[in-house]
């Protein structure tokens, strides 16, 4: 038998793709699923962004790209965050990736050694901590509670920090709990890591969703010390309903974006070619479609709040970012694995086991999903909470 590296052996499989290939296979089996597991936008990506992509292909944009990303791409993304971030960086501090996902990848292999240690707040995006030991890091996770609205602070983040700590993963926006750190919050959050010698990550892939006066402030705009001490990775899935388009990016300092290229270089060249046109559409054309689906997320996420709230035992804060909401479970007794299982098996609702993300007394469920679909999961899960 093959004997595997001990860093994939120490990796779980993903949780969420697992529940979402179980809730798949009922349905081929032609049982009504009603998935609220997914983190991916219902929408069809807007046509301006396919229409471009079209004339890409038309124009023979097939061919192999530079492994950093189109130029024009790169261009327009340092200009995008110059202007809706007050980011200065230039199209070489820029390298387009295969998703978001890949673009944080890159960044643990490009800077984490054995011995560094990785400072993640929980409940966290499942795939941080285990980006972090494919690195051969150490994550090092710091748990937070609903009364704090799932932030870090800067207390704890203070106390976290020792010599061996690289960096610490901000997520704002939130996934899974739709946290949005206000602008005091990240400033006093800046204060703590310039008192070190500690690099942030900054992810924000969910930046555009914001809901009641809600501001996103990138913790690299927080001065210019600041700036240096940032690494920013984002893409177009979440806002612009790009999932499978895989077009995400990193932005730093130029000789981590050239560490970057390499390992792209070797591991997956360049990111598809047309499809990066359309990413050039998304950003430069018209972003009313930006809008209308953060319209459609807020009356969705209006109605499932208003639904959790009138069932016993389960509740949650009210999110303030990205489209999901993070339900406590714990009065019901059941661990998040249990409670998702059996959700899934007598109500036929797909949703993810809070223990994915380090918090074992919750579960998520996602309202990127048409209001029918939400009311009818809503029901089931009042339904199955209530014959507990």
């Amino acid at each position: 038998m093959i004997k595997l590296a001990t860093r994939v052996q120490s990796v779980p499989p993903s949780i969420t793709l697992s529940i979402a290939a179980k809730a798949k296979a009922m349905k081929a089996q032609g049982i009504d699923v009603c998935s609220l597991s997914a983190g991916e936008p219902d929408f069809d990506t807007p046509q301006h962004i396919k229409d471009a992509a079209k004339l890409a292909l038309d124009q023979g944009k097939t061919k192999y790209g530079a492994a950093a990303g189109e130029p024009k791409l790169r261009q327009a993304i340092a200009k995008k965050l110059q202007i809706d971030n007050q980011l200065t960086y230039a199209p070489e501090n820029v390298i387009v990736t295969n998703g978001g996902k890949h673009s944080l990848f890159n960044l643990m292999l490009a800077m984490i050694e054995p011995g560094d240690e990785v400072i993640i707040p929980a409940p966290y995006w499942l795939s941080y901590p285990e980006m972090v030991k494919l690195a051969s890091g150490t994550p090092v996770i710091v748990n937070t509670t609903e009364a704090t609205e799932y932030k870090i602070t800067p207390e704890q983040l203070r106390e976290k920090i020792t010599p061996k700590t690289k960096l610490f993963v901000l997520n704002s926006p939130s996934n899974p709990t739709g946290t949005v750190y206000t602008p005091p919050e990240i400033k006093a959050l800046a204060e703590v890591i310039l008192d070190s010698d500690v690099w942030v990550v900054s992810d924000e892939i969910y930046e555009k969703i914001l809901y009641d006066g809600a501001q996103h402030l990138s913790i690299g705009a927080v001065s210019p010390e600041m700036f240096n001490r940032t690494i920013i990775s984002n893409g177009f899935a979440k806002s612009y309903s790009m999932t499978g388009w895989r077009i995400g990016y990193l932005a730093g300092p130029v000789e981590l974006i050239k560490a970057c290229s390499i390992i792209q270089g070797h591991s997956t060249s360049n990111v598809c070619t047309f499809a990066q046109y359309g990413a050039i559409a998304a950003l430069e054309q018209s972003q009313d479609c930006v809008q209308q689906m953060l319209d459609a997320f807020a009356e969705r996420r209006r109605f499932i709040l208003d639904r959790v709230r009138a069932i016993p035992k389960l509740s949650c804060p009210t999110p303030m970012g990205a489209f999901y909401v993070f339900i406590d479970i714990s009065q019901t007794g059941m661990t998040s694995m249990e409670f998702c299982d059996k959700l899934l098996e007598y109500q036929q609702v797909a949703a993810i086991p809070g223990i994915a993300f380090g918090a074992d007394s919750c579960i998520r469920l996602s309202y990127a999903t048409d209001l029918t679909s939400i009311d009818k999961g809503m029901t089931r899960l009042a339904n199955f909470v209530n014959s507990l």
